[in-house]
């Protein structure tokens, strides 16, 4: 059986009266992306700290590819990239600097670090900016900096604490590219953002955490099996026209069903429940443009967990 590259049991960790982190138990897998998805204050960032032997624990147990990253900080170091949510040193130095010096703090020859910072800051599309001091960059070049710092010595675990801020789109499009390139590469990647649609589209596992714990599996897929709602949009009147012939064909009352602009919002309780909706439309003989679901699976569970469950009509 593989050994997980992260692993975390029973972790705690408080700031006097604040209790940042209460209990929380994950495994990240080998070859995959997990993606680690909570609300502001939730304690992801707390843990990532301590994943990357920043801060320690009060209790429990870490692993960084099976060493414990508190009582040998060094070794875990040597095996991970670490990329906080903001780039957060060395202002002066230019991007080509940071990542070399880097480089060699991680033991590398000054010829081998400026080499990798070369090879980094054209794979990142930072080569424009090789030579521009770190201050006047911006968020999301900051961000591809900082994640060049992360990888300078080619580590196998990655700690990602919201990568994609300041990104714009086609840098979030090379970034999913890179992240599953290394998940192929059968490297540890565990990612913490806000940006759930974007998360959606390059993780493998999701991890939840509220209020410093981590969800249970159970409790995750009650919150992803509750009622979602999805958008129908017919192509030939607007929303409020299209209601009446939307609720007759699905069997619902017209006046529970929202509109949001030419969209009507229909709530199913499953995938096989909306596909049989579909289905009824299509016979009903309405011009459906557009069916899709109001929002992804990440955000869906997260906010039922946050929230619970909303209290809007649905069709079975």
């Amino acid at each position: 059986m593989t050994t997980p590259g992260i692993v975390a049991r029973g972790v705690r960790r408080s700031f006097g009266n604040v209790h940042a982190v209460r209990d929380v138990t994950l495994e990240a897998r080998q070859g995959a992306v997990t993606g680690l998805v909570g609300p502001n204050g939730s304690g992801k960032t707390t843990l990532m700290l301590m994943l990357a032997s920043l801060l320690a624990p009060d209790a429990g147990e870490l692993q960084i590819g099976g060493v414990d990253p508190i009582a040998d900080p060094a070794q875990a170091r040597g095996m991970l990239g670490w990329m906080p949510d903001a780039l957060g040193a060395w202002p002066a130095l230019t991007a080509r600097e940071t990542i070399a010096i880097t480089g060699e703090l991680y033991g590398m020859t000054r010829e081998q670090a400026r080499a990798r910072a070369a090879q980094l800051l054209a794979e990142l599309g930072l080569e424009p900016l090789a030579d521009a001091p770190a201050k006047v960059l911006s968020r999301g070049q900051k961000q591809k900096l900082a994640l060049a710092r992360a990888l300078v010595h080619d580590p196998r675990i990655l700690l990602l604490d919201e990568p994609a801020s300041g990104l714009d789109p086609q840098a979030r499009i090379d970034l999913r590219v890179l992240l599953r390139r290394f998940a192929a590469e059968g490297r540890t990647v565990l990612i913490s953002s806000h940006v759930l649609s974007e998360l959606e589209e390059v993780i493998d596992d999701a991890v939840f955490m509220v209020a410093g714990e981590t969800v249970s599996s159970e409790r995750v897929a009650a919150a992803a099996s509750r009622v979602r709602t999805w958008r129908i949009r017919l192509a030939d009147r607007e929303g409020n026209a299209a209601v009446v012939p939307v609720a007759a064909a699905l069997g619902l009352d017209p006046g529970i069903l929202p509109v949001d602009r030419r969209d009507v919002l229909v709530g199913f309780a499953s995938d096989p429940d909306a596909a049989q909706g579909l289905a009824a439309l299509v016979a009903a003989g309405l011009p459906v443009a557009e069916f899709s679901a109001a929002t992804g699976m990440l955000e869906h569970t997260f906010l039922d967990l946050r929230e619970g469950p909303g209290s809007q009509g649905g069709a079975a």
